[in-house]
């Protein structure tokens, strides 16, 4: 009846759950006028976003008053899997890697994936954390996709078709056909507008193409990766064991890259400054780098393996990307901050005598 109310109390103050009744965030609002745009008084979380009905009881965007930040789930560091010895941050700064040990195999990388970064598994016992995904993807399907006037049977097809294609440029095409609907496959506006939809709710995040001019045509042009928030989600989708992905190692590496991808995204959540983002490089010759990350005006090149014994041909692309970028010195491109391969099955980080790091995921932190 009076939003307010929800309001009072010492501060910071924090209102969970917040959609439930829309009518709070114009609240938010004229108390951050009345309190002269004072910095730091509220924290509004909620765990899905706000459906299409309840959209139009909010007036106010927030612009100037409320700041949006993204929750993605927990960093292997986060969740007790890896210790955080090795700071991607400070190889961004400069400063040298200090070796570290820690052995991880390929069952720590299925268990990993199939248990995923979700908070509510802290401290669960396998068996029960593994269905943390499955009761998720449920959860969209019928809260959610329901509320926004959806078919559950679409939307749970069409993310069944993005698992088969995990960590793949698929196209609209291929996301149809894999889709299995036959002749009732959804039109290409269809799948889009579903993809949207899927993104607004967090559930998967779009990983767009790299080029180092701001203005690069290839952040526009290459068809841009979609991954889930978490492997888990893919891994429950496709009805994925860890003993089943053990006896298939093209999906668990797959799996394994989406893994790495949401632990480098929660790592430049942490660095302050604008431009911090994440991209993939592919160019017209087959070149293909799994990750660039930017932070502060500056790029690093990393190379996603699920073992060490690939770091070889990682470091081979990754010099490769390294060459091309300063071959033309009219560009001006600066020197990469460092390039890395990130593999799950390792146990040291060390710096290679071609100047590339090897480092485990186990080992990774911001």
């Amino acid at each position: 009846m009076d939003p307010m109310l929800a309001l009072v109390g010492d501060t910071p103050h924090l209102v969970d759950e917040w959609q439930e009744v829309p009518e709070v965030w114009d609240a938010v609002r004229r108390r951050v006028d009345q309190s002269g745009n004072q910095r730091g008084l509220l924290l509004l979380t909620g765990s899905t976003t706000l459906g299409e009905s309840n959209r139009q009881k909010v007036t106010h965007s927030g612009t100037g008053r409320i700041a949006r930040l993204k929750m993605r789930p927990m960093a292997l560091c986060e969740s007790g899997d890896a210790e955080p010895k090795v700071s991607l941050g400070k190889l961004f700064d400069g400063d040298d890697l200090v070796p570290a040990r820690r052995d991880s195999g390929l069952e720590d990388v299925a268990r990993w994936c199939c248990r995923g970064g979700w908070p509510a598994n802290l401290g669960m016992p396998d068996e029960v954390a593994f269905e943390t995904a499955s009761q998720y993807v449920s959860s969209v399907l019928d809260v959610n996709v329901i509320e926004e006037h959806r078919s559950p049977d679409v939307a749970f097809s069409l993310m069944r078709a993005l698992a088969m294609n995990e960590s793949q440029s698929a196209t609209y095409k291929t996301l149809g056909r894999d889709m299995g609907l036959g002749e009732e496959s959804p039109t290409t506006q269809t799948i889009a507008s579903y993809l949207e939809l899927f993104d607004r709710l967090h559930l998967t995040e779009e990983l767009r193409g790299w080029e180092p001019p701001v203005r690069g045509k290839a952040r526009v042009r290459i068809k841009p990766k979609r991954y889930f928030c978490d492997p888990s989600l893919a891994a429950a989708l496709l009805g994925a064991t860890p003993q089943r992905l053990l006896g298939d190692m093209q999906t668990l590496g797959l799996l394994f890259e989406n893994l790495v991808v949401r632990d480098l995204r929660v790592f430049l959540s942490t660095y302050p400054g604008l431009g911090n983002g994440l991209y993939y490089y592919r160019d017209e010759k087959g070149l293909e780098v799994d990750a660039i990350m930017e932070r502060n005006g500056r790029w690093a090149g990393i190379e996603v393996k699920l073992s060490d014994v690939k770091a070889d041909e990682a470091a081979h692309n990754l010099l490769s990307l390294r060459k091309k970028m300063l071959a033309n010195g009219a560009t001006h491109n600066a020197e990469p901050a460092f390039l890395a391969v990130i593999v799950g099955r390792g146990s040291l980080a060390y710096r290679r005598d071609d100047g590339v790091y090897v480092l485990p995921a186990a080992l990774l932190g911001a």
